[in-house]
Order: C-alpha cells, then structure tokens, then sequence
C-alpha cells in the first residue's frame, strides 16, 4: 500500500467524521465530545497493540510520540471550533492548508520535488479552494470570522506537526505504539483541563453512537498516516489526506442532500486528477 492511498483512506474518515461534528455540534458539548472521541479511539488502539505482535518503545520514541498527542489535542481543538462556527465552505480550505506545511517540513528535511508533482500539488490546493468557496450564497449568520480563522490555522498547523511526529515516533518503535501513546496523552490532557476548568466531560447520551463511530474512524485516519513513515514519500499521505474537506462536502451532497455548484465538480475533478498523478 502506498503513502497516497493510506492518505485517501485517512481522507474519507475524517470526511466522514467531519460530517458527524457539523451533526453534533448544535447538540452536544464540543470538547466533551472531543474527549469521548479520544478515549474511544485509545480503547481501539489498545486493542490493536494487544492484538498485534509489538515491540519495545524507546525513550526518543516515547518523547515524539507524546508530543505529537499534544499537537493533535491543539489539532482537534482548533477542528472542532472552527467547524462548529464555520462557515465549511471557508474553514476547509484553511484547514487543508496542512498538507503545503508537511510538504514544506519535508523540503527542510532534503526532501525533493519534480516540477510535475510540485504542480499537482498546486493544482490539489486550489481544486480544494475551489469547493469550499464556489458554494452557492445562503443567508446563514455565522460568528466572527477572524476567531474562526484562528482556530482553522491552529488546526493546520496541528495536523501537520501531529503527522510529522507521529511518523518520526513510529519510525523509533511501531505505528501502533506511536499512536496509542499520543491518544492517551491527548485524552489525559483534555481530561485535566476540563475537569480543572470545571467543564462538562459526559457528552450525552444521544451522542454516544455517533461518538464511537468518530473515535473509530478517527484511530484509522491517524493510524493510516503515521504507517506511512517507512514508505516512500511519506509526506503524500498527508498531502491525500487533505482532500478531507472536499470529500466531506461531497459525502453532504450524497447523504445529506446539500446542493453542489458546476465550480464544484470542477474543483473535483481537478483535485483527483492531481491525486491521480501523484500516484502514478
């Protein structure tokens, strides 16, 4: 399996998920439900270290794989809130803004680019901008876009740093293990600062379904990026799994029935030939 395909199967999870927070976030508590995701997805990683034969973890590995549980706390926070506030149409292509910073983090670390796939990337961006903005006008209020936008750029930034760390911890160890100890740091963190801010940590129980099903896709999407670390160009999972975005506007066209313009498909079609490139 290549680093491109695990990013489209990270890819139509978090479409997937993503769908579900625009669901939940008039209903349940935000970072409550955030941290159900968490512990759901640590219980399903769990399971997978039990099951699967693993090895020792390394101090440097322990380290990295830590840190890039606190980068995907910071991640998901700046996920939830900007979804939550949108609008999608302009929080999404912010947030896809990740995969040009693991791309750049790679060139720093002497990674190289052909002037054909530096261009399909160019043209997977803007077929992503194209999607989230070409969408027809409505006259929904939504709040201030500057906090948004803050929150969409935490989320970039986030991702991509939880991408790079977690291949790094899972090159030292496994991509098991470095996964489940960034989930458990995430959740241990989330857990101490909501119950030290005295906020609300049960989200619901019309929530819970939806939740595990966000945990599980979510444990899968990380997972399918950080196994990327050992294959060539890892940095192609990350740039697959920003067409996140366009796959959650396209999932709502198909299950939820919202409308899609022509600059849409256009967009689409642009993105996944881009894709298509890159895999050849």
């Amino acid at each position: 399996m290549t680093s491109l395909t695990l990013g489209l199967i990270a890819a139509l999870c978090w479409g997937l998920h993503d769908i579900t927070i625009r669901y939940l976030s008039r209903s349940a508590p935000m970072m409550a439900s955030l941290l159900f995701v968490l512990i759901i997805g640590s219980v399903f990683q769990a399971g997978a270290f039990l099951f699967f034969e693993t090895g020792a973890v390394s101090r440097e590995a322990l380290v990295m794989s830590a840190l890039a549980g606190v980068a995907f706390l910071l991640a998901n926070v700046g996920l939830y809130f900007s979804f939550a506030r949108g609008p999608v149409r302009f929080v999404t292509p912010i947030i896809a803004c990740f995969s040009v910073i693991s791309v750049g983090i790679a060139l720093f670390e002497g990674a190289t680019l052909s002037l054909g796939q530096a261009a399909a990337i160019a043209a997977l961006m803007t077929g992503i901008l194209i999607v989230g903005i070409a969408t027809p006008e409505d006259d929904a209020v939504f709040p201030p876009l500057l906090p948004t936008i803050g929150f969409a750029l935490l989320a970039a930034f986030g991702f991509a740093a939880t991408f790079r760390l977690g291949q790094m911890a899972a090159e030292m160890s496994g991509d098991i293990e470095a996964t489940l100890i960034s989930r458990i740091t995430a959740f241990v963190l989330l857990g101490a600062v909501l119950v030290a801010r005295a906020q609300p940590i049960w989200p619901g129980r019309a929530a819970l379904i939806p939740l595990v099903g966000m945990g599980i896709l979510d444990s899968i999407a990380i997972f399918s990026v950080v196994s990327a670390a050992p294959l060539p160009k890892p940095e192609y999972a990350s740039v697959a799994t920003s067409t996140f975005g366009l796959l959650t506007i396209v999932l709502a066209w198909g299950l939820l029935k919202e409308a899609m313009s022509r600059a849409q498909w256009v967009g689409c079609l642009i993105t996944f030939s881009a894709v298509g490139y890159l895999a050849l």
